[in-house]
């Protein structure tokens, strides 16, 4: 618009005429002081004057220049607010705090207002609200749900002076702010976007977990009429839905399928599990699905993978469940019923086989648990240190911090009692011995960051893992051997199944023995937690290899800082909505507050009323959450929401960067969010 401004008339004359003279009568001025200097002299005062007679004449026509300046200012106004005015997406001027200064044609006819609405543009978008303004820096962009539209509203901030003349002042003199807005309407692009999504392909693993243990109760030929009543099960719920479906073992098939078949899915609660149950031929048992979803990949290959490692973890958390992995975004439907335990001992057979053939090629071995170790980790780490002895392989238990709870314990492998000095390494020294052909063996945990020395899992060679946890988000992906088996009690349990298979001629000394008995003890609070059959053999194993009772309960018993702890925790208890029992529990002067807050947790429940406890123990820069319950609550999930894990009925968690009273109140939020959705019966 600059390149068609002219000026004219009395104005042209008045800013081009002396203009025009100043140039032609400079130069030749300054010729004439060549010749003559009173001449040069002349025409310089004559110069002066002109300017001067200039300045005079320019004060006269002051009122002129002044209204043409005025006239171009709103000639210019009008331009601009008219590209505004007839812009075509809807735009406004907003004062700070919300409230419209103006919008534009397509603002007003697209939600309905007069050029007269100087309302807050919260009346229109709630989201809006004056509060969300506040929030913006210099721009910042909201997503609007409008009448069935998706709106992106896009704002910016800026600084516009204050105006005063002689009858009007806006502002209070300083410079305030304003806010611009400009709306997008992206319907179409959210709906192309979501039909985008939708035809996504996802790989999905469906394994029939206990096919050997509903089959072995029944003929062969009811057998055969269970395994077809089922493929017609899973044939009939995948068919019809541009579906490839594959059965490629005699209990597993592979399910090719496009989104929006998998969100079908999670409307019904992925009805195949419950429908494949009710299915008999003979058997008392009834079937079970593991079902590993991959999803979100960069292509088919990538979703197999992510198929394949939901299903690993379906299968390590007790199966009978759905398990949907997106990049490392983990979901579970499922498995809200507490398992039967498995008699058959096959699995432990197998694994102790596999573990002494590594054992066997391995130069050394170095046995972790989890950081804080407890009871059960300490006696799983003792019964593989014999396993290894045994084998002549030099082997060493990792731990740093010693805690009260396995302090009398450790203390009785002394050089005094026949055991080398060198039985246990710190985490240092592990890092610095570890070479490709040593052994890592992790026990009583599978989660990396949760081990005793997480950069340990990468130092060595081969790492095996052995735990009772089930499966969570993060798991050790490095492993040639993992034996998770969620129906254990302990890994203690585990570890003496594993030992009777491991040679014919398993002699355990008596620390050995107390040890691996005491693990077993404390996980079962007193075989009363988790226990079964194999539990109890487990312990009669470990008494007829020379395991004390009264012994044991003596190098258990609680130092009186510990158990004042505990008593605290009780006292401050407070009951949630009548049944929940939420607490903390004191950590100063105290060694192992840990296990003291896990302690608390099992007394809570021995209160009439109380179906789950929660006791929150802040330690080391972490809050620590023990969560227990008899048998109505799976306090498991309830910890997976805070990031942690365990079994239905024995979990736990670790929080970082959050108060006591805000994880509290998630506590509170998680129970309340599963009661109004049916998972939890008062």
């Amino acid at each position: 618009m600059g390149g068609n401004i002219t000026f004219k008339g009395r104005l042209k004359a008045l800013l081009y005429a002396p203009l025009f003279l100043l140039l032609v009568m400079g130069p030749l001025n300054a010729v004439v002081y060549f010749f003559s200097i009173k001449a040069g002299a002349c025409i310089t005062l004559f110069l002066g004057l002109y300017v001067l007679l200039y300045l005079i004449l320019l004060r006269v026509n002051r009122k002129t220049l002044s209204d043409e300046q005025l006239r171009f200012s709103e000639y210019d106004s009008v331009i601009q607010r008219g590209f505004l005015e007839n812009l075509e997406v809807p735009f406004a001027l907003l004062e700070d705090d919300g409230r419209i200064i103006w919008m534009n044609r397509m603002f007003r006819e697209v939600f309905g207002k007069r050029e007269t609405y100087h309302k807050s543009i919260a009346g229109i978008f709630p989201a809006l609200s004056r509060e969300s303004l506040m929030k913006i820096d210099r721009q910042g962009q909201f997503s609007i749900d409008y009448e069935g539209r998706q709106l992106v509203a896009e704002l910016k901030k800026q600084l516009v002076p204050s105006y005063e003349g002689k009858g009007l002042q806006i502002g209070n003199g300083k410079e305030r702010e304003a806010i611009s807005l400009l709306l997008r309407d992206e319907t179409k692009y959210v709906s192309l976007l979501k039909e985008y999504q939708q035809e996504q392909v996802g790989v999905a693993l469906v394994y029939i977990d206990n096919y050997e243990d509903v089959t072995e109760s029944i003929d062969s030929v009811e057998a055969s009429m269970l395994l077809a009543r089922i493929d017609r099960k899973v044939s009939s719920y995948f068919s019809g839905r541009n579906i490839i479906l594959k059965k490629f073992d005699r209990d597993k098939y592979l399910v090719v399928f496009k989104q929006k078949f998998l969100d079908q899915c999670q409307e019904n609660q992925f009805k195949i599990m419950e429908d494949v149950k009710l299915v008999h031929e003979g058997n008392h048992a009834g079937v079970t699905l593991s079902v590993g979803i991959g999803v979100g990949g960069k292509d088919y290959e990538e979703n197999n993978e992510f198929a394949k490692s939901a299903v690993d973890i379906a299968l390590g958390r007790g199966g009978d469940q759905v398990v949907i992995r997106e990049n490392e975004k983990v979901t579970y439907y499922g498995n809200s019923k507490r398992k039967v335990e498995k008699v058959s001992r096959v699995k432990a057979r197998i694994k102790a086989q596999a573990l002494r053939e590594i054992m066997e090629g391995c130069e050394d071995v170095m046995v972790m648990g989890h950081q804080i170790g407890d009871v059960d980790s300490f006696g799983a780490s003792v019964g593989i240190y014999h396993a290894a002895s045994m084998l002549g392989k030099p082997v060493h238990i990792v731990l740093d911090q010693v805690t009260s709870s396995i302090r009398p314990l450790k203390e009785r492998f002394s050089v005094d009692n026949g055991y080398p000095a060198d039985m246990f390494y710190s985490t240092e020294e592990a890092v610095d011995q570890a070479d490709r052909d040593t052994l890592v063996m992790v026990v009583d945990v599978n989660r990396p960051s949760y081990t005793e020395c997480p950069e340990l899992l990468h130092c060595g060679g081969t790492v095996v893992v052995f735990d009772h946890h089930r499966h969570g988000k993060e798991i050790i992906d490095n492993a040639v051997l993992s034996y998770i088996e969620p129906y254990a009690s302990s890994t203690c349990e585990m570890i003496t199944e594993v030992l009777q298979y491991f040679s014919d001629d398993v002699q355990l000394n008596p620390e050995e023995a107390d040890s691996i008995y005491a693990g077993i003890v404390i996980d079962t609070n007193n075989f009363t937690t988790k226990t079964g059959v194999r539990t109890f053999e487990a312990a009669a194993a470990l008494r007829r290899a020379g395991a004390d009772v009264t012994r044991v309960r003596k190098l258990m018993q609680n130092d009186m800082a510990g158990y004042k702890a505990r008593a605290e925790a009780v006292r401050r208890a407070q009951v949630y909505r009548g049944c929940f029992a939420i607490s903390t529990c004191p950590a100063e002067d105290v060694e192992s507050p840990t296990v003291s807050g896990a302690q608390a947790a099992n007394e809570l429940l021995n209160i009439i009323g109380i179906k789950a406890s929660f006791v929150l123990t802040p330690y080391q820069g972490k809050i620590y959450i023990s969560g227990r319950s008899i048998d109505e609550i799976d306090v498991q999930s309830i910890m997976e929401d805070l990031g942690g894990g365990g079994h239905r009925n024995v979990a736990g968690a670790q929080v970082e960067g959050e108060d006591e009273e805000e994880v509290i109140s998630q506590i509170k939020e998680i129970l309340d969010r599963r009661i109004e959705k049916g998972d939890i019966k008062l």
